[in-house]
């Protein structure tokens, strides 16, 4: 029996959510967040951890041709716990350490069994912080905000 295709779609987009977090995370706050979440963290390298680049790409005005801005440092490894769950993780950067620690909560959000840990104790402090730094690079940025207004001299 095949699950429903909603029911995957969700589950995608759920991992796809906390491969986010693991990526926008500081590598010592996710180690510190998986240290105290108590989740075995041994894993298997099945690749990696590995550094290399990625061409970055853009449109002019959102809408134009593409065309390659740059290139960029990514780091990625993939990891296999020894329940046989396989994790993936890209980040950009050098951290090797940071990639491969969410390679294996990848993993570890993946089996059923430890899911709920990860999404309480790792995803939503790692979301949750980052929604609180960009309230304060708002705050920060509405502080310069200028106005400006047109004064009318009363002619036609």
């Amino acid at each position: 029996m095949q699950p429903e295709r909603g029911l995957e779609k969700k589950v995608d987009a759920a991992r796809k959510a906390a491969m986010s977090a693991f990526a926008m995370a500081d590598g010592e706050q996710l180690r510190k967040l998986a240290n105290q979440a108590g989740l075995p963290l041994e894993a298997e390298a099945m690749r990696g951890p590995e550094t290399g680049l990625v061409t970055v790409r853009g449109r002019i005005g959102g809408g134009g041709a593409v065309f390659n801005t740059g290139e960029a440092t990514v780091t990625r490894a993939t990891v296999r716990l020894p329940s046989g769950h396989i994790g993936h993780a890209f980040a950009l950067g050098r951290d090797r350490k940071k990639v491969r620690l969410a390679a294996i909560l990848d993993a570890l959000w993946c089996n059923e069994a430890t899911r709920p840990t990860v999404e309480e104790m790792i995803v939503q402090p790692v979301v949750s912080l980052a929604a609180q730094a960009d309230a304060r690079k708002q705050a920060e940025t509405a502080a310069t905000k200028v106005d400006f207004f047109t004064m009318v001299r009363g002619e036609d």
